[in-house]
C-alpha cells in the first residue's frame, strides 16, 4: 500500500516515526507551542520534528520545508487524516487552531456567536499581540537593542501595553478570554509568557499593572498538558 505521505516532499528530510500519526514541524516559540498545546489538550497523537530556525541556512528555508509551506514558517503540520480522510498540509499557527478545534470538537464552539466571539480573539492575537510583542521583543531582548534610537521599541512597548490592558479588562471576572477554555488561550497566553520570561520585557510594559492577565497566564501554565506541549520542539 501506498503511504500517503510519500506526496510530501518534507516527510524525505523529516521521515515520519508514525505515519498513521500528525506530522508536526515546530520549535518550541510563542508560535509553534501553540499548535504542540492544542495537541496535547486535545489527545491527538502527533511526531513532533523539530525545525531549526536560527539563521538564512535553517531548516525552514530547506526546499522540502518550503514545499509544505510556502511562508518559511513555523508551525506547519501534515494531518494523515484529513478531511474526507485526505491527507492535508496546513501552515500558520491559527488556521491549524480552527482545523484542530473543528476536528475535535473541542476549545472551539462549533457555531453560533460563542464561535465567532472566539475566533475574533484569536484574530486578537494573531493581528495585534504575536506581532506587537514580537517586535518588541526584537527591539528590547535581540538585535534590536543595539540600535541608538529607541523610538521604535518606544513604538512597541506603548502598543504592547495598550494590548495588555485591553486582555486584562476582558479577563475581569473570567478565568478564561471567552469565559470557557479555548484556542483564544491557547494562542495568547504563550506570547505573554514569552513577553515577560523570554524577552523579560515584564517592567517595561508594566506587567504588574494586569493582575488579571497575570493570574490568567497562571492558570494556563498549571495546566497538565500546557506543560507538555511548551517544550515540545525545545533544544536537545
Amino acid at each position: 500500500m501506498t503511504d500517503p505521505l510519500s506526496d510530501f516532499p518534507i516527510t524525505r528530510r523529516w521521515p515520519p516515526r508514525r505515519p498513521e500519526a500528525i506530522q508536526l514541524y515546530t520549535l518550541n516559540t510563542p508560535n509553534g507551542v501553540k499548535a504542540s498545546i492544542m495537541l496535547e489538550e486535545c489527545g491527538l497523537d502527533y511526531d513532533a520534528h523539530r525545525i531549526d530556525i536560527g539563521d538564512a541556512a535553517a531548516d525552514q528555508m530547506t526546499p522540502e520545508f518550503l514545499a509544505l509551506n510556502p511562508n518559511n514558517k513555523i508551525p506547519a503540520m501534515i494531518d494523515p487524516d484529513g478531511p474526507g480522510g485526505q491527507p492535508l498540509g496546513l501552515w500558520e499557527s491559527g488556521a491549524i487552531l480552527l482545523y484542530l478545534g473543528d476536528k475535535t470538537g473541542r476549545f472551539l464552539p462549533k457555531d453560533g456567536a460563542a464561535r465567532w466571539h472566539t475566533v475574533q480573539w484569536l484574530m486578537f492575537q494573531m493581528g495585534g499581540v504575536g506581532p506587537m510583542f514580537g517586535q518588541l521583543g526584537f527591539f528590547h531582548a535581540f538585535k534590536g537593542r543595539e540600535i541608538e534610537d529607541k523610538r521604535p521599541r518606544n513604538r512597541y512597548v506603548a502598543e504592547s501595553r495598550r494590548l495588555l490592558g485591553v486582555l486584562d479588562r476582558q479577563l475581569e471576572g473570567r478565568d478564561w478570554i471567552t469565559g470557557d477554555y479555548s484556542i483564544a488561550d491557547i494562542a495568547t497566553a504563550p506570547w505573554v509568557n514569552n513577553l515577560v520570561n523570554r524577552y523579560k520585557a515584564g517592567d517595561l510594559v508594566g506587567a504588574d499593572d494586569f493582575a488579571n492577565v497575570a493570574a490568567w497566564v497562571d492558570r494556563f501554565l498549571a495546566r497538565p498538558a500546557v506543560q507538555r506541549g511548551l517544550v515540545v520542539g525545545a533544544e536537545n
